[in-house]
């Protein structure tokens, strides 16, 4: 799943640089900075997170520590979902502010949002309660 979602990231961090050298850019009002920034932060936050796993795989390569290694990648890995969530949101919100308006990107991204949090995770988390539950005591 990585291999999907990593790419995705590294295309919006360099949307998100390149946007940053164009005219329309100076023209982004206060809020609309912090939400920009909010939004870039949380893309390289997502890279790092995604590719953290390969870094801590080499440095403990044969140290036989697999078992760690992989709670560490699947943890980080989570963790990149959320701050991918975050930066795909905060893109929508500034697309969405600049052609409709504040009250409809408030909106849109909300919805988006909790979109996201019930397909990436609460479905899975609903699953593993259930499971829990039909396990033999």
């Amino acid at each position: 799943e990585l291999r999907s979602l990593i790419p995705g990231a590294n295309v919006l961090l360099g949307f998100l640089l390149a946007v940053s050298f164009t005219d329309a850019f100076g023209k982004l009002d206060r809020d609309e900075r912090y939400v920009y920034f909010a939004t870039l932060v949380s893309t390289a936050t997502a890279i790092f997170l995604f590719m953290a796993p390969a870094a801590h795989h080499r440095l403990r390569f044969r140290e036989g520590d697999k078992d760690n290694i992989l709670r560490k990648g699947n943890r980080e890995a989570i963790a990149g979902t959320v701050a991918s969530s975050l930066a795909f949101t905060g893109v929508l919100y500034l697309v969405t502010e600049r052609i409709f308006g504040t009250p409809e990107a408030i909106i849109v991204s909300v919805a988006f949002f909790v979109f996201t949090a019930w397909r990436w995770w609460s479905l899975a988390l609903l699953r593993t309660i259930r499971d829990e539950r039909r396990r033999p005591a």
